[in-house]
């Protein structure tokens, strides 16, 4: 069985190999599929931090829906055979992306991260509740099982909003379907 170090770097790997490569290929259908990768290992990271919730629906909204819905615009709207046209910007896009990993990478290394050790907190998975803070006790609350306390954001406080964006994405549907059945007509 794989460690969680191991798992980690297995998966932030294959999600910034995914968005490179699809921000880099010719092809827009292979893109796609590669965005299908990235938004595959954001879901994994999701559950190694214990966000099972979050992973669900990564997978369920992006992978499910948005990136089938693109693959499927793309082979309705133009011959995919073909790949996607070359464009003036690839080299300035190349040359952004190298500039920004350079910064993030300056970003990471140099910044000084708050960890568990400096504040001697004894938060870890399995332990007792007996004799912890009330700090260490609030921690344990958050990293706890977060699904019911979304679910009620979701389902009662902000059930508008989650309302209207599953029907303006209903509409976005429909009026794509509409744009494509003129067209063919």
């Amino acid at each position: 069985m794989f460690s969680l170090d191991v798992m980690f770097w297995l998966l932030a790997v294959s999600s910034i190999a995914g968005a490179i490569a699809v921000v880099s290929m010719d092809d827009v259908f292979w893109s796609a599929l590669c965005l299908v990768v990235t938004f595959l290992s954001i879901a994994g990271l999701f559950v190694l931090l214990n966000a099972e919730f979050l992973a669900a629906v990564q997978v369920l909204i992006y992978v499910g829906a948005i990136t089938i819905l693109v693959i499927f615009a793309i082979m309705i709207t133009r011959n995919f055979q073909e790949g996607s046209t070359s464009n003036g910007f690839q080299i300035i896009s190349k040359i952004t992306i190298g500039l920004l990993l350079i910064c993030m990478t300056f970003a990471l290394t140099s910044t000084d991260w708050n960890q568990w050790s400096d504040y001697d907190l004894r938060v870890t998975p399995g332990e007792s509740t007996v004799g912890l803070s009330a700090t260490e006790e609030g921690i344990r609350n958050v990293f706890s099982d977060t699904t019911p306390i979304l679910a009620n954001l979701l389902l009662k406080d902000f059930v508008l909003p989650f309302e209207a964006a599953s029907i303006l994405l209903l509409a976005a549907i429909i009026g794509a379907l509409v744009m494509v059945q003129e067209r063919n007509r």
